[in-house]
C-alpha cells in the first residue's frame, strides 16, 4: 500500500510541475499561451472554478452559490470537497472578456480561497460525416454457414468483426472477436462510458444495455444524455460509437457490438460551442467505480498546426482515475489517435499522447492505413475504420432514432472497437489493472496484414523482440488472444518513474544536418524509483523554431530503437511559441532495458533555411524494477510473451 501511495504522490507531483502532463492556460487564438506554447484567445464562459479554504458539505456550497447568483454543478474529481464547478445563471455562455465583477463577488465570500472564470476552447469529433443514414439492409450480404455467428441483419457488413473478404477486404483481417465469444466472453458486468455528444439510449439495439446509473449530461446538467436534434444529424456521433461497443445480439436490429452483453453509459459533454476544463474533468471523473472504460473519439482540432491537450483539472481527473478508479485497479481511458492525416502528428495531441490513455489508430479492410490516420510514437495499437474500395463501407452500427448506418468511420470508429475488446478482457479477468490492459495490448496485438500504403513506415523490431510500426503501434487488437491471456494474467509489478537526466543549456539546431543531445543514465539504479523494464518513455522538451512544422525529433534508446517523436507538419507555421515542456512520448521501447545512453536528434525537414533551439530536454522513464512477466507461462514459444520473457531472462542471466 505504501509503494502504491508513493507512486501516486510522485505522479501528482510530476503532473503539477509540468513533467508528463500539460499545464494549460487557454485555447486556440491570438492572445496568451496555452499548452506546448500554442497561442490562446480571450474567450470566457459562464463557468467558474471555485476553490474553498477547507472541505465543505454540499448544502453549504449550494447556499454560497445561490446567494451570489450561481448554480453549483458539483465537486471536481479528487478535490476532497474543496473545489466546485459554479455556473452563473445570467452570464452568456461565451464572452470575449472576463467578468471581473462576478469573480470579485465570489472572492468576497470568507470561505472561498480562489475563483477562476473558465476559458473556452474547441474540441472536435473525429471522423464525423454529414450524412443522414437510411434504415435499410444493404444488398449482397455475404452468407455465413456452419458457424455460431450473430443473426443481426447488419452483421455480414461488420467486416471488422469477421472479415471474409467482403467489399474488397482481406479475409481474416479483423478483431478476431468470434474467438473471444467462443470462450464464453461477451462483456458481461462491464460498463463503457461514451464521452461524446450524447447517446440515443432509447434505440432498440441499445436500450437493454444502457446503464442509466452511470450516465450524465454535462452539457445540460441533468441525468439524461440524449442527443440534441439537428437537421444534419450532427449529434449522431456518440450513438454510433455506443453501438460498436454494446449493440445487442440476435434481435433483428442493426448489427452487434464487440462486447454485446456489456453496458454502455452516456456522458454527454461534447455538445456546446466551447469546451471547458471543468466539463472535461467532471466527465472523466464521473462514477469511476461504476464505469470501467471511458471511450473518447474527439480531441483538439486536427488541422496539423494545433498543439494542445488536457488542462489541469482534467489531467488531475485522469490521474485520479488510473490510480483510484475501479476500486484501485484504475479506469481504462481509450482515445482516438486523430484524423489529421500525414500532415499532423498525434504526439501534438496531449490526450492521445498521454501515458494514462490507450491511443488507438485505424486500418481499413485491406490492411492499409486510412488516408486520415495520424502517425506518432505514442500509439499503442490499432483497430478498423472504413473500407478501401467502397468509401461507403464504413463501420456498421446504430444511429439516431432507431436507425442503422454503414458509414461510420475515422479513428472515431476505431476507439470504441478497442473499448469493446477491453470490455471482453475485463470480463475474462476483472482484476486487470489499467497497466495490465496496456501490457496485454502490447503482447496480443498482431501485425497481421497491416501496412503503410505510402511505404513510409516499416515494421521494426525493438530491443526485446517486439514488432512495432509508427502508424499502427504494436498491431491490430486480437480479442481472442487478449481474452485467453487475460484469463491467466498476473498483475505486473509496481510502476515507478525515474527522472533519468536533463540538459538545461540551450543548443542551436542547424539549418542542415542534425543536433544530437545524449543523456547517459543508470535509470535511477540503487534508488526507490529504479526502472529496469520499460513501459512509457517521455522526452520533455522546450524548443522553438523559425517554422515549427519543419522540426523533426527522434529519440534512440540504449538498445538501438529509434522513435520518431515529432514528424514534419506541413500546416504548422508557428515561429513564436514552439513547445514548452511538452512531453513527447514513445511506446516503441516497451520492455527494453533503459540503462545507457539515450540520444535526442533534432533536425529540420525543409528545403528552406530554418533556425531553432532546443532550450531544455529532460528524460523520464516509466516502468518496473522487477521483471513484468516472470510469473506467466507462455502458451507458445513463438508468442510475444515468450519472446520478451526470454529476452529478459537472457539479459538478467548475464
Amino acid at each position: 500500500m505504501f509503494v502504491k501511495k508513493l507512486a501516486y504522490l510522485m505522479v501528482v507531483a510530476v503532473c503539477l510541475f509540468g513533467i508528463g502532463c500539460i499545464a494549460a492556460t487557454g485555447l486556440a487564438g491570438s492572445a496568451a499561451k496555452g499548452p506546448g506554447g500554442h497561442r490562446t484567445g480571450d474567450v470566457f464562459t459562464s463557468s467558474f472554478l471555485v476553490r474553498f479554504k477547507r472541505s465543505l458539505d454540499k448544502q453549504l456550497v449550494h447556499e454560497i452559490a445561490s446567494r451570489n447568483g450561481f448554480q453549483n454543478l458539483g465537486e471536481l474529481p479528487g478535490s476532497n470537497g474543496k473545489e466546485f464547478h459554479f455556473k452563473h445563471t445570467t452570464l452568456p455562455l461565451v464572452r470575449t472578456r472576463r467578468s471581473i465583477s462576478h469573480t470579485r463577488v465570489l472572492k468576497k465570500e470568507p470561505l472561498i480561497h480562489t475563483a477562476i472564470q473558465q476559458s473556452g476552447f474547441k474540441r472536435v469529433k473525429r471522423g464525423f460525416r454529414h450524412a443522414v443514414p437510411l434504415n435499410y439492409i444493404p444488398d449482397k450480404a455475404p452468407g455465413y454457414g456452419g458457424e455460431n455467428v450473430p443473426t443481426d441483419p447488419y452483421f455480414p457488413f461488420q467486416w471488422y468483426l469477421k472479415n471474409t473478404g467482403q467489399n474488397g477486404g482481406k479475409a481474416k483481417l479483423d478483431l478476431n472477436v468470434l474467438a473471444a465469444w467462443d470462450q464464453g466472453i461477451t462483456g458481461k458486468n462491464i460498463t463503457t462510458a461514451i464521452m461524446d455528444d450524447g447517446v440515443d439510449y432509447m434505440h432498440a439495439d441499445l436500450k437493454f444495455n444502457y446503464n442509466a446509473e452511470a450516465s450524465y449530461d454535462f452539457s445540460s446538467n441533468d441525468p439524461f444524455p440524449y442527443p440534441r436534434y439537428t437537421d444534419d444529424w450532427f449529434n449522431s456521433h456518440g450513438t454510433r460509437c455506443a453501438g460498436e461497443v454494446a449493440a445487442a445480439r440476435d434481435n433483428g436490429i442493426c448489427g452487434v457490438g464487440v462486447a454485446y452483453d456489456s453496458k454502455i453509459a452516456g456522458i454527454r459533454m461534447l455538445d456546446q460551442p466551447y469546451m471547458t476544463d471543468l466539463i472535461e474533468a467532471n466527465s472523466m471523473g464521473h462514477e469511476p467505480h461504476k464505469i470501467h472504460i471511458y471511450s473518447a473519439s474527439w480531441g483538439p482540432t486536427d488541422d496539423g498546426k494545433t498543439v494542445d491537450g488536457p488542462r489541469n483539472a482534467t489531467m488531475r481527473a485522469i490521474v485520479q482515475g488510473v490510480n483510484e478508479g475501479r476500486n484501485g485497479l484504475g479506469n481504462i481511458y481509450v482515445w482516438a489517435s486523430g484524423d489529421g492525416g500525414e500532415e499532423d502528428d498525434c504526439n501534438c495531441d496531449g490526450y492521445a499522447a498521454s501515458m494514462w490513455t490507450i491511443s488507438i489508430n485505424s486500418a481499413i479492410n485491406d490492411g492499409q492505413n486510412a488516408h486520415y490516420d495520424e502517425s506518432c510514437s505514442s500509439t499503442l495499437a490499432s483497430t478498423f475504420s472504413n473500407g478501401a474500395k467502397d468509401p461507403n463501407t464504413g463501420v456498421a452500427t446504430t444511429d439516431l432514432y432507431g436507425k442503422c448506418t454503414t458509414t461510420h468511420s475515422g479513428t472515431s470508429a476505431a476507439a470504441p472497437e478497442a473499448a469493446g475488446v477491453f470490455a471482453l478482457a475485463l470480463e475474462a479477468n476483472p482484476s486487470l489493472s489499467w497497466r495490465d490492459m496496456q501490457h496485454l495490448t502490447v503482447l496480443t496485438s498482431k501485425r497481421n496484414s497491416l501496412f503503410d500504403a505510402k511505404n513510409r513506415f516499416h515494421w521494426t523490431m525493438n530491443g526485446v523482440g517486439l514488432e512495432f510500426n509508427h502508424l499502427f503501434g504494436f498491431g491490430v487488437l486480437d480479442a481472442g488472444a487478449m481474452v485467453a491471456l487475460a484469463k491467466k494474467w498476473r498483475t505486473v509489478p509496481p510502476r515507478y518513474h525515474c527522472e533519468a537526466g536533463a540538459i538545461t543549456q540551450m543548443h542551436r539546431i542547424p539549418s542542415s544536418g542534425s543536433l544530437y543531445l545524449p543523456i547517459k543514465t543508470n535509470a535511477c539504479k540503487g534508488t526507490d524509483t529504479e526502472v529496469r523494464y520499460l513501459e512509457h518513455v517521455q522526452a520533455v522538451i522546450t524548443a522553438n523554431a523559425s517554422r515549427r512544422g519543419d522540426l523533426e525529433l527522434f529519440l534512440t534508446s540504449p538498445m538501438g530503437t529509434r522513435s520518431m517523436i515529432l514528424s514534419k507538419r506541413a500546416n504548422d507555421d508557428d515561429r513564436r511559441d514552439g513547445f514548452t515542456k511538452w512531453p513527447f512520448m514513445t511506446t516503441h521501447t516497451w520492455g527494453e532495458y533503459p540503462q545507457g545512453t539515450w540520444m535526442l536528434e533534432a533536425t529540420f525537414n525543409s528545403q528552406e533555411s530554418r533556425s531553432g533551439w532546443i532550450k531544455e530536454f529532460s528524460l523520464v522513464l516509466h516502468g518496473t524494477k522487477d521483471p513484468p512477466y516472470q510469473t506467466l507461462s507462455p502458451a507458445s514459444p513463438h508468442s510475444k510473451l515468450a519472446i520478451v520473457k526470454k529476452a529478459h531472462e537472457d539479459k538478467d542471466g548475464n
